[in-house]
C-alpha cells in the first residue's frame, strides 16, 4: 500500500511538473501515450495525439490598428472626420484617452505584436532607415515572441490583414528569408503589403508569402482598404465555418491614412469646402468639440502652433485652394475607412462567439504626418502652383501620389503639439484606444484616463485568454514584458495608472515619463531633414500630465531638480532599452542592403514580382543586355521594366522596333530605333551613361540625368541625352507587374517572343 501511495505522489509530480512546463514554455510538450499497446491490435487501444486547446472561455482577439491619424482626427474624439462606427463602438465600449504609441510605424507595431519597447525589439525607427546597431536594425529579436506566436501555440487561429512593415528590407524577396514576415513570427495567414506605404489603388500584394494581383482594377472599383475588409470577412466566415468553437486572433492594419492619401472621389466629395476656412480655425474648431464630448478635461488648454508652421492667412488664394482640397481627401479617406472596418466590426459580431470577442481600436500608429511641408506631396505635377491647381481633381485618385500638408497633420493633433516622428511630444505618441467587449465590459461609453501605452496590450490579451506568457520559446529566453494589463480598468474607471514609467524615443526626439510628470527634448522637426548630431543643446521640457493634458505649461524653470532627476532617468532607460546611439539622420543602407555588394545581375523569364530594396540601383550608370528570339510576325513586349504610376522606366519592343521609356519627376524620356529588328537571335541592349554630379564627382547624388544609348547585335540604334533614373517601381521581366507610366501599351505586355536571359551591370 505504502508503495502505491509513493507511485502515485511520484506521477502526480510529474503531472505538475508537466502542467508547468506546459504553461511556460514554448512549445508544449507531447501528452504521453494513454492508450494500451499489445502484441495485437484486437489486444490494443488506440489514443490519438490530441491538439493544444485555449482556456475554456477563452475570448476571440481583434486588433485594429490605423496609420498616421492624429488625436483629433475621428469625429468620436472631436475630429472633422465623421465615424459613425468608431462612435457605434466607443459608445458599446470604452474610451481610453492616454493611451500612448511609438511616434512612427514600425516601432508601434513592434511593441504592440511584442509587448516591449520598440528599441529592446529591434525597432527604434522604421525598417525603411534601420542601421546596425541593436536598438536599430530592424530584426525581429527571437527574445521577443509576437503575440501571434503565443496564441497560435495555445490554440488559436492567427491572421493578419493589410499594412505589415516590420520586415527587414532586404528579406522582402522571393527567396526570403521568410522567419521575419507576418507567418514567420505566428500569424497562420496573412495578405497586404510588406512596406510603409502603397498604393491604395494598384499596391504591391502578398498572400503569405507569395505575390498576387488585386482582384480588380481601380476602374473596377478596387481600393485596398475595401479589399482587407473584404478578406478579413471571408477569412473570419470560413474559420467559423469550420472550426465555430476555436477562438482566433485577428489583427487588421489599414494602410489609410499613410500617404498616398487615396480614396473615391465620392468619398472626397463630402467633404467639399468643409475646410475653406483653415487649419487655425480648424484646430479651434476640434478643441472645443473634444471638450463638448468631454474626451479632454475641462481645465485642458490648446497648444499654440509652432513658428515653424506659417499661418493659414499668409497663403495666397490660389494656394488655400490647394490646401482645402488636400484636407477634403484626407477626411474621405478617414470616413472611408471607418465604414470599411465598421463592416468588418458587423461581422465579427454577428459570427457565432461575436458578444465574446475582445476589439482593441487603436485610432493612429503615431500622431499626424507632418513631413509634407509648406504646400503638401502633390507627385508629380509637384511643380508650379498652376500645375497643381490643374490636376486638383487627380488629388485621390490612382494617378497622384499625395499627402496633406503640415498645417493640416499639426490641426489634427489638436489639443497637442507636434506629430509623427516627434516622440519627445504628446501630438506624436497620443491616439486614442477603443476597447469593446460585450461579454465582459458592462461600463458601456465609459472614459478611462489611466496611463497606458502600446506595450500594454500584449499583457492585457494574455490576462484575458488565461494564456501564461512563456519564458521560454523555442529554446530562447525571452525578455519580460514591458506593458501591464488593462483589464482592472474595464470595470474600475478609477483605478490607478500601473504604467508608470515609459521611454521615448524617434531620431533624436526624446521623452521619459515617471508617475505623471514627463520631460521631453525635441531635437528635429519632420519637414526639414537634419544631421544635426549634437544632443547637447536641445532643451528639455518638463510637464506634470495630471494636471497639464495637452502638456501647455513647461515647468522645467520652476522645478528644475524634478527635470534633472527625470533626465537622469532617461539615461538609464536608454542604455536599458538599446536607444543610445541617438541618431537624427535618414540612411538609405537597409534599402540597398539586399543588392549593396551585387554588380551583376541575372535575370530569367518567368520571375516574379520583385519590390524596389531587391532590384538594381538604376540611377547610377548601367548596362542593361536581353537575349532574346524575335518571331518573324512583329516582335511586342516588355523586356525589362522597373516602375510605378508615378515613375519608372521600360524597356519594350513595339511594332518590332526596340524603345526605352524614362518618367521622372513628370518629364518623359523616349528613345526609339529607327530600323525593325532582325528575326532570329538577337542581342537587344540600353546603356545609361550617367554625368557627372554638380560636385565634379560621379554617383555621387541619387538622381542624375545622363546619355541613354540603344544597341542592337551590338551597333548603336539610337542615343540620346535624357534624365535622371530611379529604382522606384516593381521590377519585371518580360512583362510590367501593376500599372505602367507608359501610355504606349497596356500591362502586363508581356513579350512575345523569345526571353533567354536579361542581365544588368552597374558600372
Amino acid at each position: 500500500m505504502d508503495s502505491l501511495r509513493a507511485l502515485l505522489i511520484v506521477l502526480a509530480s510529474v503531472t505538475s511538473a508537466q502542467l508547468a512546463f506546459a504553461a511556460d514554455v514554448l512549445p508544449q510538450p507531447a501528452a504521453p501515450f494513454k492508450g494500451k499497446i499489445g502484441p495485437t491490435v484486437k489486444e490494443s487501444i488506440p489514443d490519438w495525439p490530441q491538439p493544444v486547446h485555449a482556456p475554456q472561455g477563452a475570448p476571440n482577439i481583434v486588433l485594429i490598428l490605423l496609420d498616421d491619424v492624429g488625436f483629433g482626427a475621428a469625429g468620436t474624439f472631436g475630429g472633422p472626420v465623421q465615424t459613425p462606427q468608431l462612435d457605434k463602438l466607443a459608445s458599446d465600449g470604452l474610451r481610453y484617452n492616454r493611451f500612448h504609441v511609438s511616434a512612427q510605424c514600425s516601432p508601434t507595431r513592434a511593441a504592440l505584436l511584442s509587448g516591449r519597447n520598440d528599441h529592446r525589439v529591434g525597432f527604434g525607427v522604421v525598417t525603411d532607415i534601420s542601421s546596425g546597431f541593436p536598438g536599430y536594425n530592424g530584426v525581429w529579436k527571437k527574445e521577443a515572441v509576437s503575440i501571434a506566436e503565443v496564441l497560435r501555440r495555445n490554440g488559436y487561429s492567427t491572421a493578419a490583414f493589410g499594412k505589415w512593415h516590420n520586415t527587414p528590407y532586404w528579406e522582402i524577396s522571393p527567396v526570403g528569408p521568410f522567419d521575419h514576415w507576418p507567418t514567420g513570427l505566428g500569424f497562420e495567414y496573412f495578405y497586404g503589403f510588406m512596406g510603409a506605404e502603397d498604393s491604395q489603388w494598384d499596391p504591391s500584394l502578398y498572400r503569405n508569402t507569395t505575390p498576387v494581383d488585386p482582384p480588380k482594377t481601380p476602374e473596377e472599383g478596387y481600393h485596398f482598404t475595401t479589399d482587407i475588409a473584404d478578406e478579413a470577412i471571408n477569412w473570419l466566415h470560413t474559420h467559423e465555418s469550420l472550426e465555430p468553437l476555436k477562438p482566433y486572433f485577428l489583427y487588421f492594419a489599414t494602410g489609410a491614412t499613410h500617404g498616398p492619401q487615396q480614396v473615391p472621389k465620392e468619398w472626397i466629395e463630402r467633404y467639399r469646402g468643409h475646410f475653406d476656412r483653415g487649419w487655425d480655425e480648424l484646430r479651434k474648431e476640434i478643441f472645443a468639440r473634444q471638450k463638448k464630448l468631454g474626451v479632454i478635461p475641462a481645465g485642458a488648454r490648446l497648444t499654440l502652433r509652432p513658428k515653424e508652421l506659417p499661418a493659414w492667412n499668409s497663403f495666397s488664394a490660389d494656394e488655400q485652394k490647394l490646401l482645402a482640397r488636400q484636407m477634403e481627401v484626407f477626411a474621405g479617406f478617414m470616413a472611408q475607412t471607418d465604414y470599411e472596418v465598421g463592416r468588418l466590426i458587423d461581422a465579427v459580431r454577428q459570427a457565432p462567439g461575436g458578444t465574446n470577442t475582445l476589439v482593441m481600436y487603436i485610432v493612429g500608429d503615431n500622431g499626424p504626418d507632418e513631413a509634407s511641408g509648406r504646400l503638401g506631396l502633390n507627385w508629380p505635377g509637384g511643380g508650379s502652383l498652376q500645375e497643381q491647381l490643374r490636376r486638383l481633381d487627380e488629388l485621390g485618385g490612382p494617378s497622384i501620389f499625395n499627402n496633406y500638408a503640415t498645417g493640416w497633420a499639426w490641426a489634427t493633433a489638436a489639443p497637442f503639439q507636434w506629430g509623427k516622428h516627434i516622440a519627445s511630444h504628446l501630438g506624436g505618441t497620443r491616439d486614442p484606444l477603443i476597447v469593446s467587449w460585450p461579454a465582459r465590459i458592462k461600463d458601456r461609453g465609459g472614459l478611462r484616463s489611466q496611463f497606458s501605452h502600446v506595450t500594454d496590450v500584449a499583457a492585457t490579451v494574455y490576462e484575458v485568454t488565461g494564456i501564461r506568457f512563456p519564458s521560454v520559446v523555442d529554446g530562447v529566453e525571452q525578455l519580460p514584458l514591458d506593458g501591464v494589463s488593462l483589464a482592472d480598468t474595464f470595470d474600475d474607471a478609477k483605478a490607478p495608472s500601473r504604467h508608470r514609467m515609459q521611454v521615448f524615443e524617434q531620431m533624436g526626439n526624446r521623452a521619459i515619463y515617471r508617475d505623471g510628470w514627463i520631460a521631453a527634448a525635441r531635437h528635429t522637426v519632420p519637414w526639414v531633414a537634419s544631421s544635426n548630431n549634437d544632443f547637447s543643446r536641445d532643451r528639455w521640457e518638463l510637464y506634470n500630465l495630471d494636471e497639464d493634458f495637452s502638456e501647455a505649461r513647461d515647468l522645467a524653470r520652476r522645478y528644475p531638480q524634478k527635470l534633472r532627476e527625470l533626465q537622469a532617468l532617461f539615461d538609464v532607460e536608454a542604455r536599458k532599452n538599446d536607444i543610445y546611439p541617438l541618431n537624427p539622420s535618414v540612411s538609405h543602407e537597409a534599402q540597398s542592403k539586399f543588392t549593396a555588394e551585387q554588380t551583376h545581375f541575372s535575370y530569367y523569364p518567368g520571375l516574379p514580382r520583385l519590390p524596389p530594396t531587391a532590384a538594381p540601383d538604376f540611377s547610377r550608370s548601367h548596362r542593361i543586355v536581353a537575349e532574346v528570339g524575335i518571331p518573324e510576325n512583329s516582335a511586342q513586349g516588355v523586356i525589362i521594366s522597373d516602375e510605378s504610376r508615378s515613375c519608372g522606366f521600360t524597356l519594350y519592343v513595339k511594332d518590332n522596333h526596340l524603345v526605352y521609356e524614362n518618367h521622372f519627376a513628370d518629364k518623359t524620356d523616349k528613345i526609339s530605333s529607327q530600323t525593325s529588328l532582325p528575326y532570329g537571335k538577337v542581342e537587344l541592349a540600353y546603356q545609361f551613361s550617367r554625368h557627372l554630379s554638380r560636385t565634379g564627382k560621379p554617383e555621387e547624388v541619387d538622381a542624375e540625368p545622363g546619355v541613354g544609348t540603344l544597341y542592337v547585335n551590338g551597333q548603336v540604334v539610337a542615343e540620346e541625352e535624357q534624365g535622371p533614373v530611379m529604382t522606384c517601381g516593381t521590377l519585371g521581366i518580360g512583362q510590367t507587374f501593376g500599372p505602367a507610366v507608359s501610355g504606349a501599351f497596356q500591362p502586363p505586355f508581356k513579350f512575345n517572343g523569345v526571353l533567354n536571359k536579361v542581365t544588368v551591370e552597374l558600372k
